[in-house]
This record gives C-alpha cells, sequence and structure tokens, in this order.
C-alpha cells in the first residue's frame, strides 16, 4: 500500500507539473521533456493503481508474482541508479539523496517479497 501512495504521489506530481519540474531541474521550458515528464507520470500512476488494486490480495512465493517482479524491478534499478548518483556526487539535492532511500528501502521490501512464503495468517 505504501508502494502504491509513493507512486501515485510522484505520478499526479509528474503528470500535473512538469513544467515547475523542468524549471527545478535548471531546463527551462523544454516542452518535448514536459511530454516526457507526464507520459513517465502516467507510467507511475498506473503502477500505484495496480499497486493498490492488488493491496488485500496474497503476496509473495508465487502469488501475485508478476506485482511483486514488476515492483522489484522498478525499485532495484532506480535504487542502483540513485544510490549510485549519489555516491558519485555528495552534493546532490536532499531530494535525490531521498529519493534514494525509498527506492533502496522499497526495493528490499519487494525482494524479501519475492523470497517469501505468504503468510495465510492475520
Amino acid at each position: 500500500m505504501l508502494s502504491a501512495l509513493f507512486l501515485a504521489i510522484a505520478g499526479v506530481g509528474l503528470m500535473f507539473f512538469p513544467q515547475e519540474l523542468n524549471t527545478y531541474i535548471g531546463i527551462g521550458s523544454n516542452k518535448y521533456f514536459a511530454l516526457v515528464i507526464q507520459i513517465l507520470g502516467g507510467l507511475y500512476f498506473g503502477f500505484a493503481m495496480i499497486n493498490w488494486m492488488a493491496k488485500g490480495t496474497l503476496i509473495g512465493g508465487i502469488y501475485n508474482r508478476p506485482l511483486v517482479i514488476g515492483n522489484l524491478a522498478h525499485f532495484f534499478i532506480g535504487g542502483i541508479a540513485l544510490v549510485k548518483a549519489v555516491l558519485a556526487d555528495a552534493n546532490m539535492p536532499v531530494v535525490i539523496w531521498v529519493l534514494a532511500g525509498i527506492y533502496a528501502l522499497f526495493a528490499i521490501v519487494f525482494a524479501l517479497l519475492f523470497n517469501r512464503h505468504p503468510n495465510t495468517q492475520a
């Protein structure tokens, strides 16, 4: 559920504030990059909806394996890229450090979910 909320917030932010993000990262008013950011926001929001719809289902082992693998791939690859970026440049903005931590945490959680048998008891 937390990954769904995180991805939904990121997706909505990317979809509705692409020009502000362009300005924040120093690109200025680039309409093509703004379009890519909006499409990325749609991807994040769609992934959030998939996670939200699966919140009450059994996850782990063979149950919802495609959902777990998709999340693991996303957060693991994104986490590696973000951690590599902050380790290469300690002067990265705080928001990048925070994102690196969030991505690494979600990658660990989904790796654990992938390798555990689901607990059917509450």
